[in-house]
């Protein structure tokens, strides 16, 4: 990182790791094309490989472009260094690859983003890697759920679908207690709102196909580490099992930051707009997000973060048969999963990204039938206000069965 005095956040999204190209002076940060870069002799190809010479030799190993953007959002999360990934499960499968091993414990946030408890379960639990999924918003469980064993606490705030806020300092405590690392999922929130390295987290993980890109358009992971020392063995693990990021990707994505400070200041602003109004809908039955003083962890969510985001849950009265009319009955918001692009997206997530969860785990982690999860987007409010308006009036037209005459 560098000496030289921070800037603010909206003004690094736009230029942290991003320079002009030395050769040509091209303000847009090249798209690095290829495959292998040349040597000017044996000696430095040797260099590279024994890492004495920091040049690039392979792109799976690294990349201008992709190294850019690594240094961009590094600098966002306060981080020593980032590693760019294919997806955010690529970057989410590298953590645990990286820091988890046979007899390993973990205990993580019981409402996580569907794949990344289920690979836990399905997967790693095949060499020998346990978890224990929790209420993280409760420090005493996170506490008693920690074993000699544990490893890795692995925590995404807030979380996904239930918007949950967990006290970041108050894990990490727990987790160095325990010689544990501590891992944050910070894609519902983005560096801009929080930034859990400075909260004590270790490791933080990206998709950044939500809100750091923007744009709907490409998937990508991010992984960032506070120590050197564990960025080392990230990196290591990371490059040779193959899922990093390419230069295209990286180039789309860094297209993309550069807008994050307005869009999330938009969408945040229609989200807040969105909640009060539906909290006050009576076809309403229940709202769940961070900017409302109803939620359970507000007072927590105004200290811990620089705003309480654009995602938003809620219930539709009549509950799942009026939820999906509701959904089905929206001409504006898109019927589609993933969240923090400028269009607003809805989505079922008890069928849709947490449906391979069962049912009991699901209804535990608050993964209720009538969940219904709104990513708002940057159209103008008033538009997404009457969309909202018109469905809710659609959902609660319950459909009379046709009789025979």
């Amino acid at each position: 990182m560098s000496d030289a005095p921070k800037r603010h956040l909206s003004t690094r999204v736009i230029h942290a790791g991003q320079h002009p190209d030395a050769a040509t002076g091209a303000v847009s940060t090249p798209i690095y094309q290829t495959s292998t870069f040349a040597f000017t002799d044996a000696d430095q190809g040797a260099a590279r490989f024994s890492g004495a010479d920091p040049g690039c030799k392979y792109t799976r190993l690294g990349n201008p472009t992709v190294a850019a953007l690594e240094a961009c959002v590094a600098d966002l999360e306060g981080g020593c260094g980032a590693l760019g990934a294919a997806t955010g499960m690529a970057a989410v499968n590298a953590v645990y690859l990286a820091l988890l091993g046979s007899g390993a414990h973990v205990v993580a946030t019981d409402a996580l983003y569907g794949p990344s408890r289920l690979v836990l379960e399905t997967e790693y639990s095949r060499y020998g890697v346990s978890a224990t999924f929790v209420d993280t918003t409760d420090l005493a469980r996170v506490e008693a759920a920690m074993r000699p064993g544990t490893r890795m606490l692995y925590v995404e705030s807030p979380s996904n679908p239930t918007l949950a806020v967990t006290d970041l300092e108050g894990c990490a405590r727990i987790a160095r207690a325990h010689g544990a690392l501590m891992v944050v999922d910070n894609t519902f929130a983005s560096p801009l709102l929080q930034r859990p390295l400075e909260l004590g987290a270790d490791v933080v993980v990206h998709s950044l196909t939500k809100f750091i890109n923007g744009h709907t358009d490409v998937v990508a992971g991010m992984i960032v580490a506070r120590d050197p020392q564990l960025l080392a063995r990230l990196r290591k693990v990371h490059q040779t099992l193959g899922g990093t990021m390419d230069p295209h990707q990286a180039w789309l994505v860094l297209r993309g930051v550069k807008t994050l400070a307005l869009r999330l200041a938009r969408a945040q602003a229609n989200a807040q707009t969105i909640a009060a109004w539906l909290e006050a809908d009576p076809r309403v039955s229940w709202v769940r997000y961070p900017g409302l003083a109803s939620h359970p962890q507000h007072e927590l969510a105004s200290r811990q973060m620089a705003g309480p985001g654009a995602v938003l849950s809620f219930g539709v009265e009549g509950g799942f048969p009026a939820a999906k009319r509701f959904i089905e009955s929206l001409r504006l918001a898109t019927l589609a999963v993933s969240l923090g692009g400028v269009e607003t997206l809805v989505e079922h997530p008890a069928s849709m990204t947490h449906a391979g969860l069962p049912r009991a785990e699901r209804e535990a982690a608050g993964i209720r039938d009538d969940l219904v999860r709104l990513a708002v987007g940057c159209e103008d409010e008033r538009d997404l206000l009457a969309d909202l308006d018109q469905a809710l009036t659609v959902a609660q037209h319950v459909p009379q069965p046709v009789t025979a005459r």
